[in-house]
């Protein structure tokens, strides 16, 4: 099967590319996550595996859930208006973002396992993704 139509000549991906619908998919995950923060911070703090805060400590929990809403915006646009290679530049420059996640959980000494587990499958799929972005489209064989 000749795949070359995938992308486009300049890298971008193409609507007949998995790899699109993909990156998509997962800018509506982190775009719902932001909502939710946003709105619901006591259950965006269940989520993320610390104790709810109270007063102002609500704030820090509604910019966790700007930082998700903004890498749901980049990621969407890059998808639609760039290059494979700059959404996995970008996918690969958020790992940080649940490394950072799990270092403040664990610190915090409050999460449960599958909390852990959360943010330790976020930095794999993003780290997946952002190989399978570099990844050419397959030849016929």
């Amino acid at each position: 099967m000749d795949r070359r139509h995938l992308t486009t000549g300049d890298g971008r991906l193409s609507p007949s590319d998995l790899r699109l619908w993909v990156v998509l998919a997962m800018a509506l995950v982190f775009l719902t996550l932001g909502g939710l923060f946003l709105a619901a911070p006591a259950l965006g703090a269940l989520i993320y595996g610390v104790p709810e805060p109270e007063g102002a400590g609500r704030t820090y929990l509604r910019a966790i859930g700007a930082r998700d809403a903004a890498l749901a915006i980049h990621l969407a646009g890059l998808g639609l208006f760039s290059t494979r290679r700059a959404v996995a530049i970008v996918l690969a420059g958020s790992l940080v973002i649940p490394a950072c996640d799990l270092a403040l959980i664990l610190s915090a000494g409050t999460a449960a396992w599958w909390q852990v587990a959360l943010h330790g499958m976020s930095a794999g799929v993003l780290a997946v993704i952002a190989l399978w972005m570099l990844a050419p489209a397959r030849e016929p064989v």
